[in-house]
């Protein structure tokens, strides 16, 4: 009674995890698509959102799916072909999460920079230079990953298997196969976070130097408003820290697993949680500082006040 109990409370967190961050992702999704409809020269970092909240939805969607032992029942699939799809569209969206990150903090760095900076020479086609990005991460994530599709498998009673949810499991492989994977998703994991920490460091000491200016400037009795870069700048410092963060956690359960080398249903009910805690919260981070949708919710909400006052 008491495992029936414990799997229906964290099926219902899980239902409750990604329902807020699906619908957060698409509002913010909707919006962009919107913007980058209606605007000649939409932002860099309207794409990247765009592309940031489409990965998290498939994130959140694939784990639902995953945990879900009667996903794709009605439809036929055999387990085995529905851990194989699951597992790589999740590794895939994880991956591409965080190289969209590091990518995102690049862009709020190349922006803020001074007109002295090797790096201003990137602004005027930074549009470009981010869709080429996106497609170089894309063509990498799909393919340092595919490992995932040759060696995933329904539970059995097999040895050798290596746990990574409640009803999937990796099979063992070729030494010299699993060192080029590993190494790559290693490698490809320690550039995007540090150049995540080193872009960190820069947005630190423009925000700090802001900071010096605008105390200047009320001391002279000018008070300047806070500016859309400075905004902007804190919005991409506050997300990457807290998805570094969350990566550290994620990186020492992950660990705490491959020790164990087995199923532990506490252990990975807890790290997919964990795991799904930034697609569900950057949405709102991304939303709440945006003043282009502050403004439309605000239009709405004087719409639906006046149509109130008009039906009395």
């Amino acid at each position: 009674m008491n495992k029936i109990s414990s799997n229906a409370i964290t099926k219902n967190v899980y239902f409750f995890q990604a329902g807020i961050g699906i619908l957060a992702n698409t509002s913010l999704l909707v919006f962009h698509i919107f913007t980058i409809h209606q605007i000649r020269r939409p932002r860099p970092t309207d794409m990247l959102t765009c592309q940031l909240a489409f990965v998290h939805i498939v994130m959140l969607l694939t784990t639902l799916d995953i945990s879900s032992a009667d996903t794709f029942k009605f439809l036929g699939f055999p387990n085995e072909l529905k851990c194989k799809v699951l597992l790589y569209m999740s590794r895939v969206s994880r991956s591409f999460s965080i190289s969209t990150t590091c990518l995102l903090s690049i862009v709020q760095v190349i922006t803020i920079s001074p007109s002295s900076c090797f790096l201003s020479g990137f602004k005027h086609k930074l549009t470009k230079h981010v869709t080429i990005a996106l497609f170089c991460f894309w063509s990498l994530n799909l393919c340092s990953n595919s490992n995932r599709i040759i060696h995933t498998v329904a539970h059995s009673n097999g040895t050798n298997l290596f746990s990574v949810s409640k009803y999937c499991s990796l099979t063992s492989m070729n030494s010299t196969i699993m060192v080029i994977f590993v190494t790559l998703s290693l490698f490809q994991n320690v550039f995007f976070v540090g150049m995540m920490l080193l872009c960190s460091m820069y947005m630190v000491i423009f925000l700090c130097s802001h900071q010096r200016k605008s105390e200047y400037l009320r001391s002279i009795s000018i008070f300047p408003r806070n500016s859309p870069a400075k905004r902007a700048t804190r919005t991409v410092l506050v997300l990457v820290s807290f998805f570094v963060i969350m990566y550290c956690v994620d990186i020492t359960i992950s660990s705490f697993s491959a020790v164990l080398r087995k199923h532990e249903p506490m252990v990975l009910d807890f790290h997919t949680l964990v795991g799904n805690i930034y697609a569900t919260v950057s949405p709102f981070v991304l939303i709440s500082s945006d003043k282009r949708i502050a403004d439309i919710l605000r239009k709405v909400i004087h719409m639906c006040q006046t149509f109130q006052e008009l039906i009395k």
